[in-house]
């Protein structure tokens, strides 16, 4: 038995907001069991590509934003994790 284990977390900079709460975010962690590691591992690839696909549109999206002069792209961090763990 293999699992997936996902974790998602994102923060705002202290220069973006006065609101201490906007900081950070408590990270969202997910767990999803497998039968075997190829298994694992093909949804772990999947799974990497659709977050890297999501981080560039929402880097698209603040970049015109910032063109704007409505949004700064910097004072935002996202992080994820994705691993495949024998159980």
């Amino acid at each position: 038995m293999w699992v997936l284990m996902y974790v998602f977390s994102y923060s705002v900079s202290p220069a973006a907001t006065n609101d201490r709460a906007e900081w950070r975010l408590l990270p969202t962690v997910v767990f999803q069991e497998f039968t075997n590691e190829e298994r694992c591992k093909a949804a772990k690839s999947a799974l990497e590509a659709s977050l890297g696909q999501a981080g560039a549109r929402l880097k698209s999206g603040l970049e015109d934003l910032k063109s704007l002069g409505k949004a700064d792209p910097s004072q935002i961090i996202i992080a994820y994790n994705v691993e495949c763990l024998p159980k």
